[in-house]
C-alpha cells in the first residue's frame, strides 16, 4: 500500500510540474520577484532567490518601515510599499515570496494569485481550515500555469531521496509508527522566540490594521506585532513553526493523508512571559493508513533535539537534520545491514526548484499546494485539540474539524 501511495504521489507531482511549466518563460528567462514580509525568514529566502542568479527583486512590502530598509539593503533597486496590494499591481513582477505572520498567509496568497503571480508561500501554508479552502479556491482559479511552492524546504534536502530509497517494502515492511521530537533550549533570561522591541515600533510607524488583517481588533501593541508567535490570534505556536516541517517530510515520503483523529496536550510550563502558545506539548495523530504519527516538543532542554523514527516490522529509519540511517529489524531481517544516507543537496534547492518550475525546467514541484494543504490541516487539528481540551477528528466529507 505504501509503495502504491508513493507511486501515485510521484505521478501527481510529476504531472503538476509538467503543467506548471506549460506557459513558462523558458530556461534562460530572468525572473522578477517581489517579497511580502521581509522579516528574518523573508530576508533569508529573498537572499536565496537572488543568489541563484538571473533573478531580480523589483519590490518589497511590509507594514514596518525598518523591514523595507533591510530589504533595500539586499535588493537596492527594489521599490518599497507599505501596502502589499500596491506591489501586486506591478505587472513586471512575475513571482512573489510571502513570509508574513501566519494569520496573513491566506490574504496575501489569494491576492497574489488573483494578480497573476507565481507564489512561494512560507509555511505553515494556512492558518485555519477556512483559510486553507480559500487558498485552494484561488489556486484552482489560477490554473495549471501558475507555480505555487510551499516553504517546507526539508523535502528538498538530500535526505529525501535517501528516505524514499529506504522506504521499500522489503526493507521496512509494514510501517505503523512515526515518532518525532523537537526540543530546544536558550540561555536563562532569553525566552524562545522573544525579540527586543525597537523604539521606532510605534503606532505611528507600523500599519497596525494591516498587521491585524482578519484577526480580532486590539489596541496597538508592539509586543504583539513583534512577538506574534506568542499569540493564538496570529500563530499556531511550535506546531506551525516546526512540527509542520517534520510532518511534511514524511507525509510526502510515505504518502499520508490528513489525520483521522488528533489529540494534543501540554501547557505553559516554563516561560511565564505573557505568551499564550504552549512551550511543552505532545501530539498524537491517527491516520486512516493505520499509522500513528506522534510528536512531542519542549523549550528549556535540548537533550532530545530534532529527530524522527519511522518504525516498520522489517526495519527502522532514524532521521536528524544532520543524518538519515536505516536499521534492519533482526527478528525479521536477520541478514539485513545498516545503511547511511549520503545524498547531498544545495541549501537553496527548494527555492531553485520553485524558480526552475517557473522557467519550465524544474521537474516536479518539491512541495506542491496539495501537500501544504494536508500538513496545514493536520497542524490546525492539533491546535484545535489543545485549545478545546479534547480529541478532534477530520470529517472528510464536510472538510471540517469536529
Amino acid at each position: 500500500m505504501q509503495s502504491r501511495r508513493r507511486f501515485i504521489g510521484n505521478v501527481a507531482g510529476g504531472l503538476a510540474g509538467t503543467l506548471a511549466g506549460s506557459n513558462a518563460p523558458g530556461a534562460a528567462a530572468r525572473i522578477r520577484i517581489g517579497i511580502i514580509g521581509p522579516g528574518d525568514r523573508g530576508k533569508e529566502i529573498l537572499r536565496q532567490a537572488l543568489e541563484l542568479g538571473n533573478v531580480e527583486c523589483l519590490g518589497a512590502a511590509d507594514v514596518y518601515p525598518r523591514r523595507l530598509e533591510e530589504a533595500r539593503a539586499i535588493a537596492p533597486n527594489a521599490k518599497t510599499y507599505a501596502d502589499y496590494r500596491r506591489l501586486l499591481e506591478d505587472k513586471d513582477i512575475d513571482a512573489v515570496l510571502i513570509a508574513t505572520p501566519q494569520h496573513l498567509h491566506a490574504e496575501c496568497f489569494t491576492a497574489a494569485l488573483d494578480a497573476g503571480k507565481h507564489v512561494y508561500q512560507e509555511k505553515t501554508m494556512a492558518f485555519t481550515v477556512e483559510h486553507a479552502k480559500r487558498m485552494r479556491a484561488a489556486w484552482r482559479r489560477a490554473g495549471a500555469g501558475r507555480v505555487v511552492q510551499i516553504g517546507h524546504q526539508w523535502v528538498s534536502t538530500g535526505q529525501f531521496p535517501d528516505a524514499t530509497g529506504f522506504l521499500k517494502p522489503e526493507l521496512m515492511g509494514r510501517i505503523t509508527v512515526v515518532h518525532g521530537h523537537m526540543y530546544r533550549n536558550t540561555p536563562h533570561g532569553k525566552p524562545q522566540w522573544s525579540r527586543e522591541i525597537y523604539p521606532d515600533m510605534t503606532a505611528a510607524n507600523i500599519a497596525w490594521k494591516a498587521f491585524l488583517g482578519e484577526a480580532p481588533e486590539r489596541p496597538f501593541d508592539a509586543n504583539r506585532y513583534l512577538n506574534w508567535r506568542f499569540f493564538w490570534d496570529y500563530s499556531g505556536g511550535n506546531v506551525y513553526e516546526n512540527m509542520c516541517h517534520q510532518l511534511s517530510f514524511w507525509y510526502k515520503a510515505i504518502g499520508l493523508g490528513i489525520p483521522a483523529r488528533v489529540t494534543m496536550t501540554g501547557g505553559l510550563y516554563l516561560w511565564k512571559d505573557g505568551r499564550e502558545v504552549p512551550d511543552t506539548m505532545n501530539v498524537s495523530m491517527e491516520h486512516s493508513e493505520e499509522l500513528l504519527f506522534t510528536w512531542d516538543s519542549g523549550f528549556g532542554n535540548e537533550r532530545l533535539a530534532v529527530t524522527e523514527d519511522v518504525l516498520g516490522d522489517n526495519g527502522s529509519i532514524a532521521r536528524t537534520p544532520q543524518s538519515i540511517r536505516y536499521y534492519p529489524e533482526k527478528k525479521t531481517r536477520p541478514g539485513g545491514n545498516d545503511m547511511t544516507g549520503l545524498t547531498k543537496a544545495d541549501p537553496k534547492a527548494h527555492m531553485a526548484n520553485f524558480l526552475d518550475n517557473i522557467r519550465g525546467t524544474g521537474g516536479p514541484l518539491a512541495c506542491p499546494f496539495e501537500l501544504g494543504f494536508r500538513v496545514a490541516i493536520a497542524c490546525r487539528m492539533a491546535v484545535e485539540s489543545y485549545r478545546l481540551g479534547r480529541t478532534v477528528r477530520w470529517d472528510a466529507g464536510k472538510e471540517e474539524i469536529v
